[in-house]
């Protein structure tokens, strides 16, 4: 079995760093890798919805000179028949060179990794966790701050399902002299394990609350999130909480005039449209950097680079 990525901890810091300069030659030299990934295969096992990252990851191989092939919902696979995601991940490695991989269930990329013949990128599984989303996060913050330590980072919103947020916080953590503010209702604070495997563990700087006005002022970084209603079991608790954080304009306006506002979409109404045309906000900025962060990593995985 090839190494793949399931989750973000299993890259080193020099690693990270590694494809975040590997996506900027991207960047700048588009032509230089128009073709590194002739005759390979990409396949996305996609068993929940999905847009950005299914099409950036899909977008990123055929940048390459690949291919891809692959499902966009688990019933039109085999899965509705009721095969493991083992047996899928054993037989797609038969077609395919690489596989990213989305599902609801924690572990399941784990699982296609342990069974696979050929590397695994975890797209997302569950609550838990979303490497790439988390690489994309770093590319986007390393090019608007040219820097990745010694900054203040909001966290804001759904903290306790966010697997984005999650993956950001063990990634940042490692970075020198970041300071975390953790901004969310007691109802969606970070869980506790977190708190004590990255934060605790790592002897992180960081402050938990539940107002983003009186914060906003000192930060560097904001990265929102959605309220996610299919995290939730309650329909009632879901609605008393999805209006919580709404950032406006004269939420702003205490802000930093070069804060980076981030948010890994879809948002709902937590950033309202008129936010698109601040200088600040960088959340379409990350889409497009997905697809280079992705390019780097298929590239490294695939030992073309």
């Amino acid at each position: 079995m090839r190494r793949g990525l399931i989750d973000i901890l299993e890259l080193s810091v020099e690693e990270i760093d590694e494809l975040i300069a590997c996506a900027e030659d991207i960047i700048a030299n588009p032509e230089k890798y128009a073709d590194k990934c002739r005759g390979k295969k990409l396949a996305t096992l996609f068993y929940e919805p999905s847009t950005r990252t299914r099409l950036s990851f899909e977008a990123a191989m055929l940048e390459l000179g690949g291919s891809v092939l692959g499902f966009s919902e688990a019933q039109s696979s085999s899965v509705a028949k009721g095969e493991t995601v083992a047996d899928t991940a054993k037989t797609v490695s038969c077609f395919a060179d690489i596989i990213a991989m989305r599902h609801p269930k924690e572990g399941a990329p784990l699982v296609a990794a342990m069974n696979a013949s050929i590397p695994v990128i975890n797209a997302g599984d569950g609550g838990h966790n979303h490497p790439t989303q988390t690489l994309t996060d770093l590319l986007t913050i390393k090019r608007e701050k040219r820097r990745l330590g010694n900054m203040t980072i909001g966290l804001c919103g759904d903290l306790k399902f966010g697997r984005t947020v999650h993956s950001l916080l063990a990634a940042m953590s490692r970075y020198e002299g970041n300071h975390f503010i953790l901004i969310s209702p007691d109802e969606l604070k970070i869980p506790e394990y977190v708190k004590v495997e990255i934060l605790d563990t790592g002897n992180v700087s960081y402050i938990e609350t539940d107002g983003l006005k009186q914060v906003i002022p000192e930060l560097d970084i904001l990265y929102m999130t959605r309220v996610q209603r299919e995290r939730f079991i309650s329909e009632a608790d879901y609605v008393r909480l999805k209006d919580t954080y709404i950032l406006t304009p004269d939420k702003l306006k205490d802000a930093k005039p070069d804060l980076s506002i981030l948010h890994p979409l879809p948002r709902m109404n937590e950033i309202p449209a008129v936010i698109d045309s601040d200088p600040r906000a960088c959340y379409f900025k990350q889409v497009l950097n997905g697809k280079y962060i992705r390019m780097a990593l298929i590239l490294k995985l695939l030992e073309v680079v």
